[in-house]
């Protein structure tokens, strides 16, 4: 009994954990939810601590805290809310929230858990005995005043989603643009062979080539911003069912306003309450932008790890920096892994969308959705894994690709598909059987075409230059 303390809620008595800051409401949950061992992604824990001091910052601005309600609070009081808010915001206690992210659907025992972390760290602060039954600082009265669950715990949602896409994914999308897009600059005039359905196709440039990854990339950033975009409305404000009850008119846009100037974001209070209640539309929005964004960047990382296989029996026509050992049985085989691990990633993206999708879809029956901490993990999941993952790809992989110059430059000469600039010359019949015949006898176009006179050579040496192939032609 010496490991534990006593407290009650109105279920009764609870065994709590001697020094936890938590209380009896999280202990329930611990006790209801041995299920993954998965706690809340520390993110949303930082999002609940700030909106816990945007809310306490409303409150005390409204005179709430300090007005003639139950137990108003002394400013020194409300300071301490504050600060104690503020210390869950910065990490300081993520050890104090042990619940599973399979619990309740709304979330209410981990907005409990803060409440009651927050209350007595305020205690604390003010020096008081925060083991005592009687809370100066009250986690529903004074913490959670003005607030439900139902409202405030997708607004942390929103803000740690937003905070993380910000913060991380666009800087990490934006790095791994510009590392291609140098390496699209540099490779201008490597000549290479094209490939559609996996077989050949007219020369591009290995620059050209890159440059179209670096405009996925690109497209990618736009993507981010787009998903940051679909959740800067909140809930806030609309307390149990979006109604407003037991809370001051002007208190959601107070709250937005607070958590748009601490984390430059655009935040603002929803529209329409009884939706931003009840539904996560705009959280199935954001996660079908990170899911294309995963699409991308499967698409790429695969295309790039094609271009080096090898290294003589593959295109090997970019050189994959070498990262580990391949393999435990054949010696001196390295493996394209930067690549390998980002697929995995992109497929986990890929895959966690359908569980967003149908969490937003089924999930939302008349004024809740009973399935948001499992979407906030696995939102989360997906813009951190994504994040790092590029972040990981740039540093250990792209930026310390190489050009293989020569073997681009030979399969260009022998691709049958190089007849293709003949067509204006002597058309497309005439050409696929010139096309057939080299494959057959081994020859190149070029050698075929001189032996048959097709051309004057003047007009054939143009023709099958492989540089004038990778742009338009004006004649």
């Amino acid at each position: 009994m010496s490991e534990f303390r006593i407290e009650c809620d109105s279920m009764g008595e609870v065994q709590v954990p001697k020094s936890a800051y938590y209380g009896a409401q999280t202990q329930r949950a611990v006790e209801n939810f041995p299920i993954s061992g998965w706690t809340l992604h520390t993110d949303l824990i930082h999002a609940m601590g700030l909106v816990k001091f945007a809310c306490g910052t409303a409150n005390r601005d409204l005179g709430k805290l300090t007005g003639t309600g139950k137990r108003p609070l002394s400013d020194k009081e409300v300071e301490a809310m504050l600060k104690a808010s503020q210390e869950v915001s910065a990490g300081n206690y993520d050890d104090q929230f042990p619940i599973d992210v399979f619990q309740t659907g709304s979330g209410t025992s981990s907005n409990m858990n803060c409440n009651e972390v927050i209350s007595n760290r305020a205690i604390e602060i003010l020096e008081g005995d925060r083991f005592a039954a009687e809370k100066p600082v009250h986690p529903n009265d004074h913490v959670n005043m003005g607030q439900s669950t139902n409202d405030t715990f997708p607004t942390a949602i929103h803000v740690a989603v937003g905070i993380a896409i910000k913060e991380k994914l666009i800087p990490a999308l934006e790095k791994f643009q510009q590392s291609l897009k140098k390496k699209s600059e540099a490779w201008d005039q490597i000549i290479k062979i094209g490939r559609t359905h996996l077989a050949d196709a007219t020369p591009l440039r290995l620059g050209q080539e890159f440059g179209g990854f670096a405009r996925q990339l690109e497209l990618s950033v736009q993507r981010a911003k787009l998903a940051l975009e679909s959740i800067l409305e909140l809930p806030v404000g609309g307390t149990a069912v979006g109604s407003g009850i037991n809370t001051h008119p002007e208190f959601g846009s107070r709250v937005a306003k607070v958590l748009a100037d601490e984390t430059a974001i655009d935040f603002v209070e929803a529209e329409n309450h009884f939706e931003a209640n009840a539904q996560r539309d705009g959280l199935v929005e954001c996660h079908s932008q990170l899911k294309t964004i995963a699409t991308t960047l499967f698409n790429l990382s695969n295309n790039i790890r094609w271009l080096g296989s090898g290294p003589r029996c593959g295109f090997n026509e970019v050189i994959i920096p070498d990262r580990q050992p391949g393999s435990s049985i054949m010696p001196g085989k390295v493996n394209p892994v930067m690549c390998e691990s980002m697929m995995q990633v992109t497929a986990r993206v890929i895959g966690n969308d359908g569980a967003i999708t149908i969490s937003g879809a089924a999930g939302g029956n008349f004024q809740l959705n009973i399935m948001m901490p499992m979407m906030a993990q696995t939102t989360l999941e997906s813009v951190n894994l994504l994040a790092s993952a590029s972040d990981a790809f740039v540093e250990f992989c792209s930026d310390d690709l190489e050009a293989n110059e020569e073997a681009c430059n030979a399969a260009v000469e022998k691709s049958l598909s190089m007849v293709t600039s003949l067509n204006p010359h002597i058309g497309y019949e005439k050409a696929s059987k010139l096309a057939k015949e080299a494959f057959k006898s081994g020859k190149t176009i070029r050698e075929l075409c001189s032996e048959q006179k097709i051309l004057d050579e003047e007009t054939l040496k143009e023709a099958l230059d492989p540089m004038r192939m990778t742009e338009p032609q004006v004649d």
